[in-house]
């Protein structure tokens, strides 16, 4: 992994890979967040929290590559102080959520496609997280590295396929459907629930050395982010009134292109977000517990790390199953988006923009030297 994309591309990559799986892998959430708007006002949706997603890795990153705060909780003290906490509550409220989506996906996909039990999918999809998140920040950052690059052929090809089967409907729907209502505050709620998993990405921030790094990173992810998204909607308004009420978009229009080997392919590539989002997710708290050890001088016990990430997944899934999923995602996303709005994007494009733009000595800025050094992680 040279060091252009390990820079520039790297933190993109894994942002998408973390947001990809909880927002839009099956297209359900594009269909409940963007299609309302219109095929137009969709997409100007999806620009405007592809926009804010920029804004706010920019600002992010800087200050997590300035103070090298590599961990959300170093990175939330910068922001809210001894209020840090309360981004970890949201966050593992996030984390109870995306799981549970996540067990439920999988166990889905197992069933269509292996004809196993549901419960197999479920628990094999929390095995290779848990597997995963064994290993190093290096290791993580190659196998979510090569899985986005397998997303992105899978989506594109999905994409022209799309085009060239069903061009005609895509291309009627967008030009007989005026801008409809509602995409700026659509825009806005799906950047504020997905902005949440922002901070799953600063573990691969220590390789960056200067703030030109850290802005082009942060500009770029954004598009990184929403690019699968926004060709699978474009995919998705040539059968827009049929798929309003379908819960697998992405099976409805699979069936369309009438290819099995394609749909086997394309289902791999969902199983593969899954476990890609829950890596970082869970590789942040790990690396939250890893500063814990390490102000107190200690390793952190290697076996903890997939211990500890396979407790909380387990404990997600089956908290989905008592609460109720439905509801659970119902109340879920809204009540998180305004909590990230209030904890995350007001404070980083407040008081984060403040802090990075202090003058050099003056205590309000993060410590800094102007040319941060990589920092390697073996943890």
């Amino acid at each position: 992994m040279n060091d252009f994309f390990r820079r520039y591309l790297l933190p993109g990559f894994v942002f998408e890979s973390a947001v990809i799986a909880g927002g839009y892998a099956t297209g359900r959430e594009l269909v409940e967040f963007f299609l309302p708007a219109g095929p137009w006002g969709g997409v100007l949706g999806m620009i405007v929290s592809m926009l804010f997603w920029s804004a706010v890795l920019m600002v992010s990153f800087e200050l997590a590559r300035m103070a090298k705060a590599y961990d959300y909780r170093s990175f939330f003290k910068l922001l809210l102080g001894r209020a840090w906490f309360l981004y970890e509550i949201a966050y593992f409220a996030l984390i109870l959520i995306v799981f549970a989506v996540m067990g439920a996906a999988a166990g889905e996909i197992a069933h269509e496609m292996f004809g196993l039990p549901k419960l197999v999918g479920s628990m094999g999809m929390i095995a290779a997280t848990g597997l995963m998140v064994f290993y190093s920040s290096s290791a993580i950052e190659k196998f979510l590295a090569l899985s986005v690059g397998y997303l992105y052929l899978v989506y594109i090809v999905f994409f022209v396929w799309s085009l060239v089967a069903f061009g005609d409907r895509i291309e009627a729907a967008f030009a007989s459907e005026p801008v409809g209502n509602g995409w700026f505050k659509a825009g806005v709620t799906y950047a504020g629930y997905n902005v949440g998993t922002i901070p799953a990405v600063l573990f691969c921030i220590r390789h960056l050395t200067r703030r030109r790094e850290a802005m082009v990173a942060g500009l770029l992810g954004g598009p990184l982010g929403m690019l699968p998204g926004v060709v699978f909607f474009i995919a998705m308004v040539g059968y827009q009134d049929q798929i309003a009420n379908v819960a697998l978009p992405s099976a409805f229009l699979l069936g369309k292109l009438g290819a099995p080997w394609f749909a086997y392919a394309f289902q791999l590539a969902v199983l593969l977000t899954l476990v890609d989002t829950g890596v970082p997710i869970l590789h942040a708290i790990n690396e939250r517990v890893a500063k814990v050890y390490e102000e107190r001088n200690r390793p952190m016990p290697r076996l903890m790390r997939p211990a500890l990430a396979v407790t909380v997944m387990v404990i997600a899934v089956y908290a989905a199953g008592a609460i109720g999923l439905i509801n659970l995602i119902a109340k879920g996303y809204g009540y998180l988006t305004y909590a990230f709005i209030a904890l995350l994007i007001v404070p980083v494009l407040t008081i984060g923009v403040w802090r990075i733009t202090r003058p050099p000595g003056d205590p309000a800025r993060p410590d800094d030297d102007g040319r941060s050094q990589p920092v390697s992680s073996s943890t």
